[in-house]
Order: structure tokens, then C-alpha cells, then sequence
């Protein structure tokens, strides 16, 4: 065995997306629990369907970018039984005039992560983490891991202890069923 650093699948030399939110999970002292799963199934709604997790202890985590003047990320947690108020909320969190939900190659090139496996432990540091804070009081929520293999399960209120990360109220609405 090597001491080699671990690295992404293409062999590109970045660092394996699982690795670093891993490390992060222990020394941040996460109390949580990795769940193996099928990656076809990563994507949130197809996740619940299959491994029968409600959407309303599912997070979506989500890349958003400015879309003018400097580029700006930040990532959201909001629950998939929700929709993230990316044109009024997240604009005036971000400071900017214009955003957007990022592209599958930005999330990969910001993130190192794929859509299905972002989350928010062992992200780049300058990069602001908005939680919804309807997930604060849950006793579990279920997101992902960088990878699209697992998921992690987590009490909602070990959020706090993500530096960078911040409740923020009103983040998603709740979406309306028809």
C-alpha cells in the first residue's frame, strides 16, 4: 500500500471528494452515519423512492453563482420538500444582482463534488454555506457526501458546527402541491 493522497476517479491528481469530506466529518466532530447506496440513485427524489427516506429529511445542497461582476459562490441546504428562494433570498445573502443555480461543470469544477454527492463538509473555504433553518431542529437529515456512492445522516443541528455555515430563515419556501 501506498501513502499515495487519495484522488478522484479520472486520476486528475485533485484529492477524492470523499476523502475530503470525511476528514472533515471527523475533525469537526459530526455525529453522524454514512449510508451506502446505489449511485444510480443519488439524486435526491430518486433516493427517497427507492431507500424510503421522506423528502422532508432529505436535503438538497446546492452551488449558486453570481452571474455578473466578480464570480461568487455560495452553497445552500435547503430540504428537498422545499424550494430554495434563489432569486430574492439568496441574491441579497450573496450582495449581488443576479444569480443562478451552477452548471453540473461548475459544481464539479468549484466543489470537486457531482451533482448527487455535493455537500457541504470539505468544501473551499471562501465559500459562504447557507442552511435553511428548518433543518436545525430535525433529528436526522439525510445529504450527500461527495460522492455519489453514500449519503450521510445527520441531526440537522450539527450544522452549527460547519465553520462558514450559517442558519439563515426563510431560505426555501415550502413548495405548493397541486
Amino acid at each position: 500500500m501506498t501513502d499515495a493522497p487519495m484522488t478522484d476517479a479520472k486520476n486528475t491528481g485533485s484529492p477524492d471528494p470523499a476523502a475530503l469530506v470525511n476528514n472533515a466529518l471527523a475533525s469537526l466532530g459530526i455525529d453522524h452515519e454514512i449510508i451506502e447506496i446505489d449511485p444510480d440513485f443519488a439524486d435526491t427524489a430518486q433516493f427517497c423512492e427507492k431507500y424510503g427516506y421522506p423528502p422532508e429529511r432529505s436535503a438538497n445542497t446546492l452551488l449558486i453563482a453570481s452571474k455578473k461582476g466578480p464570480e461568487q459562490y455560495c452553497v445552500c441546504v435547503v430540504l428537498a420538500s422545499t424550494s430554495l428562494d434563489v432569486n430574492k433570498r439568496v441574491r441579497k445573502l450573496m450582495g449581488v444582482r443576479r444569480v443562478s443555480f451552477a452548471s453540473a461543470e461548475q459544481t464539479i469544477a468549484v466543489t470537486g463534488m457531482m451533482i448527487g454527492g455535493v455537500t457541504p463538509f470539505g468544501l473551499p473555504t471562501d465559500i459562504p454555506i447557507y442552511v435553511d433553518e428548518a433543518i436545525d431542529g430535525l433529528d436526522y437529515v439525510i445529504l450527500g457526501s461527495g460522492s455519489r456512492s453514500t449519503k450521510i445522516k445527520m441531526p440537522g443541528a450539527e450544522f452549527a458546527k460547519v465553520p462558514g455555515a450559517e442558519f439563515i430563515s426563510e431560505l426555501a419556501v415550502v413548495r405548493k402541491t397541486e
